[in-house]
């Protein structure tokens, strides 16, 4: 079974773990107190953003800072993530330990003033921390507030430390329980059942983060638990990350199935002010640009002035050594932006003393100073890596110049389909059946598998805000095309065309003539695989269309169970056999609908179509790197990155239809 974090504790003494011992210079003095916690438990989402699954996992995340925090200012090494059989979560780390000491401010002691009031930390005293991972310095004060219980323990100044919280408020003082060799702060605490409704914690969502901090933290050992049983009473077995590569294991990472064309990746290091720069790139054989950007180990998903330097640095930096080595001649025009991002996988990091946040969710950084600090750190990086490996540079060259003769046959494509696809519906795909409403946000297209499926569709529908596209032929996979390869695909072609709104580089949102687009296929495996074709085209092409909320996946009822005049629809194998094992009588009749084609049109408006009774799944990205990494498993070419992920997820598979 997994060490425990507990157990942890009791053997560090034994490892010889850590890498510094407590610094006197960090202690209460530098604990400052800004405001208080009122608010959290009455408004939590305005800290953890909901109080669904993805706040509830920010809980672990803003603990986990705290200790990274420690590893950035050189005073841990080690991290340990747990999630218990109860459900609880602990986070051990072999840093200084949180300050103990009477807080003559607050009258208080420093940890209970850093654990129950807002904003209260060492993070906003520059001589404590000079970089922080956290956004705000709430994190472990807020996770206390919305815990039913949290226990700390403290080994700090040769003791240790211990004191409990309920709902956020001291339910013990805080005392010294013993002598401790050691150094390191543990938080175990139990999310709040009066705040989240659903308490389960995704494995595989905190490893991910884990991961990636791993990648971002050279040298630092994140080790994460599962102590929970699976449905077969399983324990998951414990692992480890650590990646003594940094960023250039990061993009190996990333471009692994992936046949790339230069080997190591380069990487690049540098400081201007107070900011460092990281960077690391390579190039692959596939026509997908992947950057991940991070400012503080943030991941910048909507990007900011760190991927805008990064981005203008590479341009220049390839053209210069192109022009000389002439492997650009004169004449001919420089390599844009565009003709470099093909095959491009990047991942840029910057820490800074205050990172300025802005954009739709928050994640794109717009300190202006940056871009200018990224761009010369990584020109002459790129640069000095392009003059002591000139091997690199022509394949790269190559690439470039292939992909600025496809993007050229793309804006042909791209031309021809926008000139069918006129806005006023009057020359839209003769499959469409078009709904009668003018008001792009009141109107509905449904994609349809199939042609009796888009016959019942069409019949069962509102038509006056409902409009149907039935699906003919085979839609390509764009994992592994290019986007003039794409665009001359007939089944995609219509869907731009329908939609209104272009592909790529030409989307526009303000022509998208449906503000509710909905993937409506069978419950198989063939359906799976269409849902799974189409969101690849969307996450890669017009990704906006997903983050400004208008995609959904359709959940058609996999069963009718009639008994006498009683009609129930079940949309789950639990559901059919809880209503079966309910029924009074033995004679109730079972539908099972083996696609959509068996469903008629009054079947398929009442359960998948209806506003009032319709059930449907949003499409969402909560973690970009994740998803990313989830198309190129499933759709790229290489064979074993997906048959281990088969592996470990087939005891998941709860409905199967082959």
């Amino acid at each position: 079974m997994p060490e425990t974090s507990e157990e942890r504790i009791e053997n560090m003494a034994n490892s010889g773990a850590g890498v510094a011992s407590a610094n006197a210079d960090y202690g209460a003095k530098d604990i400052q107190v800004l405001e208080g916690l009122e608010a959290v438990r009455k408004r939590p989402g305005m800290y953890i953003g909901d109080q669904g699954a993805r706040g509830l996992h920010h809980l672990v995340y803003e603990v986990v800072d705290n200790s990274i925090d420690e590893a950035l200012a050189g005073f841990a090494d080690r991290i340990d993530v747990t999630i218990h059989e109860d459900g609880s979560v602990s986070v051990l780390d072999n840093g200084r330990g949180i300050p103990t000491e009477y807080h003559e401010a607050s009258g208080k002691s420093a940890a209970e003033v850093v654990m129950t009031v807002l904003h209260a930390g060492g993070k906003f005293d520059k001589g404590a921390y000079q970089v922080s991972g956290g956004l705000h310095g709430v994190g472990v004060s807020v996770v206390n507030a919305l815990s039913k219980w949290l226990e700390l323990r403290i080994m700090r100044d040769g003791g240790e430390y211990r004191q409990r919280y309920e709902r956020g408020v001291p339910a013990t003082d805080l005392s010294r329980v013993g002598d401790s060799s050691e150094h390191g702060t543990f938080v175990r605490f139990m999310p709040d059942d009066e705040i989240f409704p659903v308490i389960e914690y995704s494995a595989d969502t905190i490893k991910g983060r884990l991961r990636e901090l791993a990648f971002l933290n050279q040298g630092v050992t994140i080790a994460f638990s599962d102590l929970r049983a699976d449905a077969d009473g399983n324990i998951a077995s414990a692992k480890i990350y650590h990646y003594s590569g940094g960023l250039s294991s990061f993009v190996e990472y990333l471009n692994r199935g992936k046949e790339a064309i230069f080997k190591p990746p380069v990487y690049i290091q540098g400081a201007r002010e107070s900011t460092t720069v990281e960077a690391a790139l390579q190039y692959n054989d596939t026509y997908i640009e992947r950057i991940f950007a991070f400012a503080n180990l943030i991941n910048t998903i909507e990007g900011g002035t760190h991927v805008s330097g990064f981005r203008t640095a590479l341009t220049r930096a390839i053209n210069d050594e192109a022009r000389k080595s002439k492997l650009l001649k004169e004449k001919e025009p420089n390599l844009s932006g565009e003709d470099l991002k093909e095959g491009l996988t990047a991942v840029v990091s910057v820490k800074l003393l205050e990172p300025q946040f802005e954009g739709q969710t928050k994640t794109k950084l717009g300190n202006s100073d940056v871009k200018g600090i990224v761009e010369s750190v990584v020109y002459e990086g790129l640069k000095a890596a392009l003059e002591e490996q000139p091997e690199i540079l022509k394949p790269i060259l190559d690439k470039a110049v292939k992909a600025r003769q496809a993007r050229e046959a793309a804006r042909k494509a791209r031309d021809l389909v926008r000139r069918k696809s006129a806005i006023n519906g009057l020359d839209l795909p003769g499959k469409l059946a078009d709904c009668s409403n003018r008001n792009p946000a009141d109107c509905e297209l449904y994609i349809v598998e199939g042609d009796s499926a888009g016959g019942s569709a069409k019949q069962g529908r509102n038509r006056n805000f409902q409009a149907i596209l039935p699906l003919r032929g085979k839609i390509l996979n764009v994992e592994k095309a290019r986007l003039d390869k794409i665009l001359s695909n007939d089944v995609i072609r219509t869907i731009v065309q329908a939609l209104g709104c272009g592909i790529g580089d030409d989307y526009e949102p303000n022509k998208l003539r449906y503000h509710k687009i909905f993937l409506m296929a069978d419950a198989d495996v063939d359906g799976a695989h269409i849902r799974t074709l189409l969101l690849t085209l969307f996450y890669r092409h017009m990704p906006k269309i997903i983050e400004n909320g208008h995609l959904f996946v359709a959940q058609p009822p996999l069963y009718r169970v009639q008994e006498g005049k009683k009609v129930r629809y079940c949309y789950s194998e639990k559901e059919m056999k809880e209503i079966s094992a309910a029924s009074d009588s033995k004679r109730a009749h079972i539908q099972r609908y083996k696609g959509l084609g068996e469903m008629n049109p009054e079947q398929l408006w009442e359960t998948t179509m209806d506003p009032e009774n319709r059930i449907i799944l949003k499409v969402e990205v909560e973690d970009a790197l994740m998803a990313d990494e989830l198309f190129g498993i499933l759709m790229g070419d290489a064979v074993e990155p997906r048959r281990e992920f088969i592996e470990a997820h087939a005891r998941e598979v709860r409905n199967l239809d082959i």
